[in-house]
């Protein structure tokens, strides 16, 4: 459903309409984040919903025949609520980007962005209320070629540094791209201290995008990490 979600066309004003309740998700105030996970409860009961009537017409009109069915209004009309309600939530709000062009231009780049922070400084209530592990790899590989602003290079280098200090997620190693998109020396900076950092994880985290950040032709590939970890990244080059 991600092409019929209609939202690559809509302008910043719309896109606030819809979603700009969202920010309370990525809220230090937990009062704020408990408002925005119900608003966003209530938004995902309606597609529920929606989807359900859309399903139950499609069965109904089922008889008509293709050709005739996706021309009955009912049917129609019920497609549309459903999409409607799709557009006011999340991750489903953000399935309707543009397949070409550059993330930077996309009046959704904030949502797509707050999407990102959001599971990065709360995963468990993203993963309890949002879990999309398809929408955040599709928005970091955005992320990776879209035009790098100063302000999105701030943001997507704050991304990187939350990653690499925390325990892997999925799709975590994707943001290897981005890395590599916003490497200067604020970003490396960054990776040296988690490097020198308490944890385990970040040690090993940030010294492999380091790594990786000094070897622009290797590949970060499945088999490229786990030679890293076993000591062996030494064989690959």
């Amino acid at each position: 459903m991600a092409e019929e979600a209609g939202t690559g066309a809509d302008d910043a004003c719309a896109w606030d309409e819809r979603l700009g309740w969202a920010f309370g998700l990525i809220a230090d105030d937990p009062a704020a984040r408990t408002a925005a996970l119900a608003y966003l409860a209530e938004a995902r009961r309606q597609v529920a919903d929606a989807l359900g009537r859309s399903n139950e017409m499609w069965r109904l009109t089922l008889p008509l025949g293709a050709e005739e069915q996706y021309r009955e209004p009912a049917f129609l009309e019920a497609r549309r609520r459903y999409h409607q309600a799709q557009r006011r939530s999340l991750p489903d709000g953000l399935w309707g980007r543009p397949a070409s062009g550059d993330l930077a231009t996309w009046p959704g780049l904030p949502y797509a962005l707050l999407f990102l922070e959001w599971e990065a400084k709360y995963p468990r209530e993203w993963t309890q209320h949002a879990k999309a592990w398809g929408t955040k790899q599709s928005l970091i590989r955005g992320m990776a070629l879209a035009h790098q602003e100063e302000a999105i290079r701030a943001k997507l280098t704050d991304l990187v540094e939350i990653v690499v200090l925390r325990a892997y997620r999925c799709k975590d190693r994707e943001y290897v791209r981005v890395a590599r998109a916003v490497d200067g020396a604020d970003l490396r900076g960054r990776l040296d201290r988690a490097v020198d950092s308490d944890s385990p994880w970040a040690r090993c985290h940030a010294g492999y995008v380091l790594w990786l950040l000094n070897r622009p032709g290797v590949p970060n590939t499945p088999h490229v990490w786990r030679a890293w970890v076993a000591g062996k990244a030494a064989a690959l080059m």
